[in-house]
């Protein structure tokens, strides 16, 4: 079986964070692989440092996570000068419980596939502020259905 090229990656990638799978994500990554965030997101580490950190963070963010994702979209792929890199714009789209439910997180990709056709390095701007206004309409969602949940002495 051959290496996966880097649009291959690319692809599987994208299919993790839709599926919301840590473990088909971190897969994707060499063992000793560094996945970056340069523009700080919260509750998000600047930085993961091997495949089992990948696999430990997203396992983390993606279950205590409420969004479901439902596409990805707007993906433009740049090629480099160097064929193991690309950069990837995309939108990730997703809905939360309750109403105003649309999350939408614009991000930018640069990946860094070895010749074994495993993510070498990752540096992922996502709109961080995007995912925080998410999490807190989240919350805001949960502690409204918590108000107006019907209790057996309201009947």
């Amino acid at each position: 079986m051959s290496a996966k090229s880097p649009r291959e990656v690319l692809n599987a990638y994208h299919r993790a964070i839709r599926d919301k799978s840590p473990d088909d994500l971190a897969d994707l990554y060499a063992v000793d692989a560094v996945h970056e965030f340069p523009f700080a997101a919260p509750g998000f580490p600047p930085r993961f440092a091997g495949r089992e950190e990948v696999r430990a963070g997203y396992r983390a963010a993606w279950g205590a996570s409420p969004v479901t994702v439902s596409d990805i979209r707007d993906v433009v792929v740049h090629e480099t000068a160097d064929p193991a890199v690309l950069v990837a714009e995309h939108v990730v789209v997703g809905t939360l419980p309750g109403p105003d439910a649309t999350v939408t997180v614009p991000g930018l990709l640069v990946l860094r596939v070895d010749g074994a056709g495993r993510l070498a390095h990752v540096r992922d701007y996502m709109d961080g502020y995007g995912v925080a206004a998410a999490r807190g309409r989240a919350a805001e969602n949960a502690s409204a259905g918590h108000l107006h949940e019907r209790s057996p002495a309201d009947d």
